[in-house]
This record gives structure tokens, sequence and C-alpha cells, in this order.
């Protein structure tokens, strides 16, 4: 089976996959420590440098671009620097950002962190600050919006909803998404955090442990309760899979048929940071059922590329030469 994982890479390539979500320009303000304020006991950092890098449904999308997708990009941006430099990084990944509304009266949802380190010391963290607006789509943009995936959305070989709560996936878009794809016969699959109760009739779920159990109104799942989870959110949402991912334990598929597939990690040793590891699991696994995988291929397929992300730093992604030699390494 692996190594048709390593054939299936190679399908990959150019499979156009529509990506609808909340998108975010992760900002890293990088600052080498100078010394401590007379005005207060905090740090005063010296500016080093700042990156933007594609966050939320933005880093799905990157993760798509990376593996070789032909990736359509649709969500809200502001009028606002960050939402300019953050299309300017995905186009430079080839990504068609003609879905990208622009909203001037609300911002681009932005998530800045302060960096800082000296030559001799880690760089931290410092603080986080957040921009967005907790307010729904007007429904000038939300029709735009649904014009630009209508006009779309049937050509596509996969779609994806990446919700991070931020208000781009509307009750309509949730609506109308689910019922294009279902009846042009696309694979479609939602990571929500917080209501992927919403999302009946949409074919396939990414859920972490948290999020299943929020779903559920529980707390924490064990090992019983997570195949009761699995089973509910199956039967609930008439989905065909729901695959939970587990962190150190692996992902557990859930499929119409009944079949249950516990997905164990491929190397326990090497986690580095787990951030933005889901959306990497969601893109790889739509992309190998474009290319005409079983689903329990792709989320095998999804788990190695998870694998590889969680050794990097940061949000990361993966190319196809590294998820090949992960298979590789596994095989030997």
């Amino acid at each position: 089976m692996f190594q048709n994982l390593q054939q299936l890479v190679d399908g990959l390539q150019n499979k156009e996959i529509m990506i609808i979500g909340d998108m975010v320009a992760d900002v890293y303000l990088e600052g080498r420590i100078s010394r401590i304020s007379r005005e207060a006991p905090v740090l005063i950092l010296e500016h080093a440098g700042e990156t933007v890098v594609p966050g939320g449904a933005a880093n799905a999308v990157h993760n798509a671009a990376a593996l070789g997708g032909k990736v359509y990009a649709v969500g809200v941006i502001g009028d606002d620097n960050a939402g300019q430099l953050l299309t300017q990084v995905l186009n430079s990944k080839t990504v068609n950002t003609e879905g990208f509304i622009t909203d001037a009266a609300r911002p681009t949802v932005t998530k800045t962190r302060v960096m800082a380190g000296g030559q001799a010391t880690v760089r931290q963290q410092v603080v986080r600050i957040d921009r967005e607006t907790k307010q729904p789509l007007s429904s000038d943009v939300e029709q735009r919006l649904l014009n630009y995936i209508k006009e779309n959305i049937r050509r596509m070989d996969a779609v994806v909803v990446s919700d991070y709560g931020s208000f781009t996936v509307s009750p309509s878009v949730r609506k109308t998404v689910i019922e294009l794809c279902e009846s042009a016969g696309i694979p479609s699959m939602v990571d929500s955090r917080y209501n992927v109760m919403d999302y009946e009739g949409i074919r396939l779920v990414k859920q972490n442990e948290s999020e299943a159990a929020n779903a559920l109104g529980s707390s924490v799942l064990n090992k019983n309760s997570l195949i009761e989870a699995g089973k509910t959110i199956l039967e609930r949402l008439k989905a065909e899979g729901v695959l939970i991912t587990q962190g150190p334990e692996g992902m557990t598929l859930f499929e119409r048929s009944g079949a249950i597939t516990h997905i164990p990690v491929t190397n326990k040793s090497e986690v580095y940071d787990v951030t933005g590891a889901g959306d990497t699991v969601v893109v790889t696994m739509m992309l190998a059922l474009a290319a005409g995988a079983s689903y329990q291929e792709a989320a095998c397929l999804a788990n190695f590329a998870a694998g590889v992300v969680v050794r990097k730093p940061g949000t990361a992604t993966t190319s196809p030469a590294e998820l090949k030699q992960a298979i590789g390494d596994h095989i030997l």
C-alpha cells in the first residue's frame, strides 16, 4: 500500500481545488532585545524585520499549492496592507486569488506576533495582537462571494471549506457550497473550529479531538467516546467520512460503510510544532481523493504529510519530494 501512496503523490499535481474560508495574515514582527524601558518594566525591542505568513484558510491554500495543486482561494480580505501582502504571498505560490473579495469596511483577519530574541537567547513570542471584525458579512460582500463560487465551483476536482469562525462561511455560503458540490459530484470536506454540526450534507468532515468533543457538548474524548463521537458526527451530518485527528496518537477515519480505521503517527520522536498540521491533513486528503484514492489511502497519505510538517517550526508545508521521502523512509 505504501508504494501505491508514493505513486499517488504524482497524481496530486495540477488537480483543481477550491478552498473557501477565513483567510488570515499571520504577521511576525522580529525584534532584538535592546534594554529595559525607563518608563515601565518592559523590554525595548529594536525592529529587525517583518514577515507575513498565510494563516487560517490561507495556510490550507499554501499547503495545497506546495503539494502541486491548482488552487483557487476564496475569501474576504480588507482594503489594507495585510490583505495586499497576503495576496502577494499566495500569488507568488501560483495561487489563483481572483476569489478574494475586498471589503473596505472590515480589516483582513490579522494575527501579529511580536518575536524577541538576542544572539545568545532563544527567540520567543512576547505578545500576540489579533485584529478582526466580529460581525457577519454585509449582503453585498456575501453576494459577491456567492457569485464567484457559483461561477467557478463546478469545474473543481475537490472543494474544502476552512471555517475558523471569522464569518466568511455564512449560512448561505455553506448551503450553496454543499448543494453545488453534491449536484456536481465533487468531493467536499469541511474543517470547522466551532460549528461543524451546521454542515449537514457535506461529504467529508475533519475535526481534532477537542473540536469533536465540543461539537457534541463534551469536554474531552477517551478511546471509547472518540468512537461514539465519530459515529455520531457521521450520522448527524449524513457524511460519507469523518476524520478525527488525535495529535501524537494519530488519526481515526470513520466511513459510512461502518469501517473504522485508526492510522498511527509515522514518527513520534521528531515532533517540533503541530501548528497548522490540520490544514495539511485536509488538503492532502482532498487532493488524493481528486487523484482517485480511496478514503483510507487518502487519509494515510494525509497522515504522512502531517508527519512532515510537524517536524518544522510554525505553519509549514510539505513538498511532493518530501512526502515521497517520508513514505520511503517508513517502508525501509
